[in-house]
């Protein structure tokens, strides 16, 4: 791929923590990524959605060494409520999480980190959707994915007490959505004036190319031709969904 004038690589998969446990030579998702950075060193290579309970000191220490590792990391949390988590059958509790958080920000300064959050689950209580949201502005996520709980016919949780009304999951929602902007605003804010890697991808119109940095960040610039370079620009303001930078 590489070789073909690929620029970036994402390892994509439903659940791509578990890689590597149905082999036999013990090579984990570590081992694989590790491989990818050495093999193509001129490559971003990505990480797709991450479970906290793979990120390990030895994961950190181990991915920080290649530059090419893009510092930006979608961790599933689904709720910040310990109790919801429970019945939710998660293998974590927010203590596991915060702690993945904190060995990505030790390891890979200025990274981002990214989620998904599911409101209204079954039986959720006020309290609990006030410590779901308290726990997402605690880990200052740059972006996150939020949805309300959807019923599925076969599974325990369609079976659950206490289901809300769509109405109720609807505000729950759009109260995480208000939270996640707010959030994603202050990320984006901190960008300004910094300088910036950028993969340019498409023209969007009106002079203005896009592209992403590491961090899976987007940035509008200036520019003709930039389709598949990789160069510095310098933040100079919040624009549409992202930033405005200038060469």
């Amino acid at each position: 791929m590489a070789a073909t004038g690929y620029r970036e690589i994402v390892i994509t998969g439903i659940e791509i923590a578990s890689w590597g446990w149905d082999l036999k030579n013990g090579q984990t998702l570590t081992e694989l990524a590790e491989a990818l950075c050495a093999a193509v060193p001129n490559v971003r290579i990505r990480l797709g959605s991450l479970e906290p309970r793979i990120i390990t000191r030895d994961f950190c220490l181990r991915l920080s060494r290649f530059p090419n590792l893009c510092p930006q990391f979608h961790l599933s949390l689904q709720s910040g409520s310990d109790t919801v988590l429970v019945r939710m059958r998660r293998k974590y509790d927010t203590a596991r999480y915060a702690q993945s958080v904190a060995l990505l920000r030790e390891s890979f300064p200025g990274c981002a980190l990214t989620t998904d959050l599911i409101v209204g689950f079954p039986g959720e209580t006020e309290a609990e959707l006030e410590e779901s949201l308290a726990f997402c502005r605690q880990c200052g996520f740059a972006a996150m994915h939020i949805f309300p709980y959807s019923r599925r016919p076969g599974t325990p949780a369609d079976k659950m007490p206490g289901q809300l009304t769509k109405a109720e999951k609807e505000a729950r929602s759009a109260r995480a959505i208000a939270i996640a902007r707010a959030l994603e605003q202050a990320y984006l804010s901190a960008q300004i004036g910094t300088t910036q890697e950028v993969l340019w991808e498409e023209s969007v119109g009106e002079g203005l190319y896009t592209g992403h940095t590491p961090t899976y960040t987007k940035v509008y610039a200036p520019g003709d031709g930039l389709h598949n370079q990789i160069c510095n620009v310098t933040i100079t303001g919040l624009y549409k969904d992202g930033l405005l930078g200038q060469f």
